[in-house]
């Protein structure tokens, strides 16, 4: 930790814990390293038994009632940040709470207003947390869908991270057998086969594979997936979105051009969530600046998209006109990866789609349930509810990094004639991109990034 994060931890922090706006009930907490004692007078009164909700009245510097309300003390370590903590439960009004806030910093001395996950980032440092459950917290409070509340728990609990420091505990044990030999080359290879340090490395990177699998479900539940629907007017991607949201969200008319920006709505198929884009048709041929505009961002949006359902109207499928465009079309989605486009036919109530090809009914919504499997199967959704743990992007890219690691140690390892010091050395990479995941290994540069994205009071 540097000098500058070790001193602003020092500091005793304050804020309120729930939301803005009004409400039934308010939370006001403080957090400090050194005892609370005389802020629980100033504030309270009287001692607080550790650990025990006491209602009474909450003083002003006047010794006046600001509200009456709950106040709990935790000594440290004991406590959510392992420091002296008191919570003051009250009324949820605004101004109640703005006043509570302002007691506290007054009363103790040295306060200051929290930052952005400042209290989780305690909990971190003072090894209440490690960092993947600290990430855990924001997560489970962001939650779109039951599913992804569900894994954050597990996430909180410390599957991930158990899951981790089994890994790490097997390359803690490689790397000793490994560097155990550096100083005996004559022996090494007859040491590391009889203790069957290259079996175990195979192992461990089939291991990783399976942890790998359950982290990107995890990153898809916390991220969802982008979609956005594409093709020329009229061909119903706004019917299409309407049909999926359940909704009356987009304008729906025979008019070409209706949709003249973008429309964005979020819904979940067993419980993924789905960022749905609807854009404007894709057409050359428009005098309107505005539609042109439009049709500049439905591309930009096909750029970023994780899916891009190309929808097709059966309707006009035989029209020479219509192919054409649609040809014009595919010929600029030659950039987009052909593993993140899906092809969909609509109006299968007005004509049979192509032999083999996946088709449904807007307007009726014969065939929705077809693409909303397809959607997972595209997305790489597997069902396995119990064993998937919140995670996200950087652990991913994390246990990628370990992955490509371990590959090149078993390269070396399976090698004529390995070098057992390039061995040593992508074991120790392999266990420092492991060690990123859980704060083993983590800059100070990381940590503000990742507490920043919290909201204040946690």
């Amino acid at each position: 930790m540097s000098a500058a994060l070790l001193a602003r931890h020092q500091d005793p922090i304050a804020a309120i814990a729930t939301a803005p706006g009004r409400g039934a009930v308010g939370i006001v907490r403080i957090s400090s390293p050194q005892p609370l004692d005389g802020v629980i007078d100033a504030v309270c009164g009287r001692r607080l038994q550790a650990r025990e909700a006491t209602y009474l009245p909450l003083r002003d510097a006047a010794g006046q009632a600001i509200d009456h309300g709950l106040a709990l003390h935790f000594p440290a370590p004991h406590s959510y940040t392992g420091e002296h903590v008191l919570e003051l439960q009250a009324h949820g009004g605004p101004v109640v709470l703005q006043l509570l806030l302002a007691r506290i910093v007054e009363a103790c001395a040295g306060a200051r207003l929290a930052e952005p996950g400042e209290f989780t980032q305690r909990a971190f440092l003072n090894g209440k947390l490690d960092l993947a459950q600290a990430e855990a917290v924001a997560d489970l409070i962001d939650a779109s869908t039951e599913a992804a509340a569900r894994s954050a728990g597990r996430a909180l609990g410390g599957a991930l991270s158990k899951e981790v420091a089994a890994l790490r505990d097997q390359l803690i044990q490689l790397r000793m057998l490994v560097e155990a030999t550096l100083d005996f080359p004559e022996e090494e290879i007859d040491f590391l086969q009889k203790a069957d340090a290259f079996g175990r490395l195979e192992r461990l990177a089939a291991q990783l594979q399976a942890v790998q699998a359950r982290t990107r479900q995890g990153a898809l539940l916390r991220e969802g997936l982008k979609v956005v629907l594409a093709g020329q007017p009229n061909v119903g991607k706004s019917s299409l979105l309407n049909a999926l949201a359940g909704a009356e969200l987009a304008i729906v008319t025979p008019i070409p051009g209706t949709t003249r920006d973008q429309l964005s709505q979020s819904l979940q198929i067993e419980g993924v969530p789905l960022h749905i884009v609807d854009t404007a048709g894709l057409r050359e041929d428009t005098a309107d600046e505005v539609e042109r505009i439009g049709i500049a961002r439905s591309w930009s949006a096909i750029e970023d998209a994780d899916v891009v359902l190309f929808l097709h109207d059966l309707g006009r499928w035989t029209d020479p006109g219509y192919a054409a465009e649609d040809a014009r079309i595919r010929t600029r989605l030659q950039g987009v990866d052909p593993q993140r486009i899906l092809q969909v036919f609509n109006k299968a109530d007005l004509a049979p789609p192509p032999a083999g090809e996946l088709a449904l009914s807007a307007k009726t919504g014969a065939g929705l349930d077809a693409l909303r499997q397809r959607l997972l199967q595209v997305a790489g959704w597997q069902a396995m509810p119990e064993g998937v743990f919140i995670a996200r992007a950087r652990h991913v890219q994390a246990l990628a990094r370990t992955g490509e690691h371990l590959a090149l140690a078993t390269a070396q390892a399976r090698s004529p004639e390995p070098a057992l010091d390039l061995l040593a050395e992508e074991l120790r990479l392999a266990h420092d991109a492991l060690g990123e995941i859980t704060g083993a290994f983590s800059a100070d540069e990381l940590l503000g990034v990742i507490f920043s994205s919290f909201c204040i009071g946690k």
